[in-house]
């Protein structure tokens, strides 16, 4: 009988990685700690919770590196990406999900496959010496003594970073006499109609005060351990923004580009709050960009400032958690395998990738590495040209300069396209007119994910047909 995989997590990476080994004809256990121990930002025991957002951002995948990754994920069976479709909920041009839904889908897909046991508890320390075949997909809420294992067998100290939770708005306290629902630019998305969002109007008055009592407000204090931790600049809290400049909000999640205010016909507004659905009944909303760290008592009086928002009731205030990821480019191998210790792999978030799709990306391909080593093939890395590769390529030592300038250099990375190998571009479009500016770089980015297209097509159907040898 073929010894199982060991997959430690039951987030987003441990579940796809879980699945990718089953499909694959090999036995996996599933490790969850939960609900036996509970972290500061989960709420339930259920597989592949979402706690920061419900968006997987972009479904584009012309024009958008996360909207390639989906399709790759999409083109290699992940189960990730065909629950979020199953469970999406409108946002635009983005793809969002209902949370409990997605996760329940997740949780019952593990639970019923035949060659995936779901094991409840935590583990403490390194897996037993007997589990030769091991992927740690813990994410950024390591359970203390697994993360001091880690540690101290890497030889290296984790690198951490802080990650706030934004906020959940009841919709039927909303005034809608004030908000209304657009899209930027009325652009739809999957499962959307380009109406997808709700949007609260400032004026500069209101958005001076709003800034005013969002730097003076009380803050949650850091603990010891916590202190001098960076936060990853993509996931910012509010008030972090604000303290970058009064105008940093108003040229992020506040940008009141691309949105026309039917309640006040030819005003254009200073800044624009935008809330994002966030479950698949449309009763929930989430406040787009407004992590924070500010104390509860703080929190509903600040942003009931904002117009449409005076009667806000709130489903789920925002919090903090600190996040902890390995300086991976030192510590793993190109299939993801600790150096020190080639048993364990580890995959998501505590590989410093970003998001919950690159999380999910990094747990399939660790899975489907796993898999072939356990059926006596090596594993391949997908080309660097796509989506996948190029974030592996980051992950694993892609940027010498970075390992050389030591292991402060290596940050968490979404996907984007400056992480895929540069291509060679045509200096004239179709129509025989030279190409620049803008025309330039949506060029570039179509050839990008063209050739990733292609390229991660060719990857697949040569992987299986190793497999089926």
């Amino acid at each position: 009988m073929t010894q199982p995989i060991h997959v430690i997590g039951g987030g987003l990476a441990g579940s796809e990685a879980a699945w990718q080994i089953a499909e694959a004809g090999v036995p996996a256990v599933l490790h969850e700690m939960r609900p036996h121990r509970m972290t500061d930002a989960h709420k339930t025991q259920g597989l592949a919770e979402l706690v920061c957002s419900n968006s997987f951002r972009s479904d584009d995948s012309e024009m958008n590196a996360v909207g390639q990754i989906h399709w790759e994920m999409r083109a290699l069976g992940s189960l990730i990406m065909t629950t979020a479709d199953r469970h999406q909920v409108p946002a635009g041009s983005a793809l969002a999900v209902d949370r409990d839904g997605f996760s329940e889908a997740v949780t019952a897909k593990i639970a019923a496959h035949p060659l995936i046991t779901i094991s409840r508890g935590e583990i403490v320390g390194l897996p037993p010496a007997d589990w030769d075949n091991v992927i740690i997909a813990t994410g950024p809420l390591t359970s203390p003594a697994l993360a001091e294992a880690i540690r101290a067998r890497t030889g290296a100290d984790a690198l951490a970073f802080f990650d706030a939770i934004a906020p959940i708005v009841h919709r039927e306290s909303i005034d809608m006499e004030k908000a209304w629902f657009q899209s930027r630019y009325d652009k739809p998305g999957p499962g959307g109609t380009g109406a997808d969002y709700l949007n609260c109007a400032m004026d500069r008055d209101q958005y001076e005060a709003f800034i005013d009592v969002l730097l003076a407000a009380d803050r949650t204090e850091f603990k010891e351990w916590e202190a001098n931790t960076p936060y990853f600049d993509g996931c910012l809290p509010i008030e972090v923004m604000a303290e970058r400049g009064r105008e940093t909000l108003r040229f992020g999640p506040m940008k009141p580009v691309g949105l026309t205010n039917p309640h006040q016909p030819g005003v254009k507004p200073y800044a624009i709050v935008q809330l994002r659905q966030d479950n698949a009944l449309g009763t929930l909303f989430n406040m787009v960009g407004f992590q924070t760290k500010l104390k509860y008592a703080a929190q509903a009086d600040i942003f009931r400032m904002i117009p449409g928002l005076e009667k806000a009731e709130f489903a789920r205030l925002g919090g903090i958690h600190r996040n902890t990821y390995l300086d991976s480019p030192r510590l793993l191998d190109g299939c993801l395998r600790l150096k020190a210790e080639p048993r364990l792999r580890f995959a998501g978030q505590i590989t410093g990738c970003e998001g919950y799709v690159e999380s999910a990306a990094v747990g399939l391909m660790a899975g489907r590495f796993a898999a072939a080593e356990r059926l006596g093939l090596s594993p391949a890395a997908p080309p660097p040209t796509t989506a996948m590769g190029a974030l592996l390529n980051h992950i694993t030592g892609g940027h010498l300069t970075a390992i050389d300038a030591g292991p402060r250099s290596f940050q968490p990375m979404n996907v984007n396209f400056g992480l895929f190998q540069p291509i060679e571009m045509a200096s004239h479009g179709p129509d025989g007119k030279r190409l620049k500016g803008a025309d330039k770089a949506a060029a570039r980015k179509r050839a990008l994910t063209a050739r990733a297209k292609a390229d991660m097509l060719t990857w697949r159907d040569g992987a299986v047909a190793v497999a089926a040898e």
